[in-house]
């Protein structure tokens, strides 16, 4: 006689789960991705009406966000494995918004150093909090095409940044005796505070606290959860910390985090410079690479979940990213070849991201994912200060973002190579989380 467990049909249950909790979370870091990118977008206008923003100080401005950031991920996660995700990613969104709307305050280097340190510590713990909520819900067969919905965020807030920012700083400017770029902080700052207040009424803590699931489907999920469970590595944060794979999983993060913020925050004055000076045309054609990232990045993630494969997915497209930065430098006084390179590059490693969580949501549970998220991400998220910060001195020295691509390509190769070493890692201590028989 089949039990009430039994009776329920898993592809049901995680479609319906699916659909219950990932259009609301994707659509908050979208937000939250767009926060910390649409500083590009008012990087020239803001430098036109305050010199004393150069491209070395806006580097660093625009990188100091995650320093502040990285400082408070780890308690920001622990505290939230223990008090919930309502409380606190509410908090944190609440906040962030307040902050990213007070942007438009800015009036001068200090001013611009101090307002990025406030939205780091502010957003702190948001994005590695979403990604442990997802290993309350979700088996580690299923992470990696999970995680790639949510990595869309990433393109999608670049798309809707460069879409939107273009035409408020060009249609807003001197409205209200605010400039273009105040405008864009004040209005693009302003969803997430509102998304914020509804996360505490939309998204339960625990499938234990969804009033959409009945008991049947609870005892299903925890029964597919507990599979993953008896897997981890390591359930405590000290366990965690002791491993040496979390290191290398850290570095490996690292480098593709300077990937991705290397050419979110300076590939409009990269088109720039390459002679589109309209705001409105310059956001346009920014988003087409992400355009074109989004069902890349899908069906990565989908294959690697089908073939039970991390490193595959994830080594090769750091590779071909790295490679594609090289053809943007060597080409680039060709504008199509080297735009076709840049948009290689955005879906090759925005795909190697999505990928990545897969292994550290698989391989550590409790307390210690809790932890073990935070760590990578915080180490990984310190990309997002040395990425901005190093193309700013490159491109004030020089006068061209050729150098500070290379740099970047560079540490891809290291990322790469982390990789490689993960891959024994794992390997030796459960094959079947970094590469599975393929069906």
């Amino acid at each position: 006689m089949a039990t009430h467990v039994d009776s329920v049909d898993e592809q049901s249950l995680y479609r319906k789960v699916t659909l219950r909790l990932l259009p609301f979370l994707l659509l908050c870091y979208v937000f939250a991705y767009l926060d910390r990118t649409n500083i590009g977008f008012a990087k020239i206008q803001m430098q036109q009406e305050m010199p004393h923003l150069t491209d070395a100080v806006f580097g660093l401005g625009a990188g100091i966000f995650f320093i502040a950031y990285a400082c408070l991920e780890i308690p920001s996660n622990l505290l939230m494995h223990r008090i919930g995700a309502r409380k606190t990613i509410t908090r944190i969104m609440v906040l962030w918004g307040i902050a990213s709307m007070a942007m438009l305050f800015v009036q001068g280097p200090v001013s611009f150093y101090v307002l990025r340190v406030i939205l780091g510590i502010f957003e702190a713990g948001f994005a590695p909090g979403i990604l442990l909520y997802f290993t309350y819900w979700f088996p580690a067969k299923r992470l990696a095409f999970v995680m790639g919905i949510f990595a869309t965020a990433g393109p999608i807030g670049s798309i809707v940044g460069a879409s939107t920012s273009g035409l408020i700083i060009g249609l807003m400017h001197d409205t209200g005796g605010l400039s273009g770029w105040q405008w864009m902080f004040l209005l693009q700052g302003f969803p997430a505070l509102v998304l914020g207040i509804l996360f505490w009424f939309v998204i339960p803590d625990r499938p234990a606290t969804a009033p959409w699931l009945n008991d049947g489907e609870r005892v299903a999920l925890d029964r597919n959860l507990s599979i993953t469970s008896e897997g981890h590595a390591a359930s405590r944060f000290v366990d965690v910390l002791k491993t040496p794979a979390v290191y290398v999983m850290a570095l490996a993060y690292f480098g593709i985090m300077c990937g991705i913020y290397a050419v979110s925050f300076w590939l409009p004055t990269i088109l720039h410079d390459s002679g589109i000076v309209s705001p409105i045309v310059l956001g346009f054609v920014t988003a087409v690479p992400y355009l074109i990232t989004i069902p890349v990045v899908l069906a990565m993630t989908w294959h690697s979940d089908r073939k039970r494969d991390r490193f595959w997915h994830s080594f090769i497209p750091t590779l071909v990213g790295a490679a594609g930065l090289v053809a943007a430098v060597v080409w680039s006084n060709q504008f199509a070849i080297s735009f076709m390179a840049l948009c290689l590059a955005v879906c090759m490693i925005q795909s190697a991201y999505a990928v990545f969580w897969a292994v550290p949501t698989e391989t550590f549970g409790g307390t210690g994912a809790a932890g073990g998220i935070a760590f990578i991400n915080t180490i990984g998220i310190l990309g997002g200060f040395v990425a901005p910060t190093i193309m700013g001195f490159v491109q004030q020295a020089t006068g061209s973002s050729r150098g500070g691509l290379m740099t970047m390509v560079a540490l891809l190769l290291v990322s790469a190579a982390a990789l490689a070493v993960l891959k024994q890692t794992l390997w030796k201590q459960k094959p079947e989380v970094v590469s599975a028989p393929q069906d």
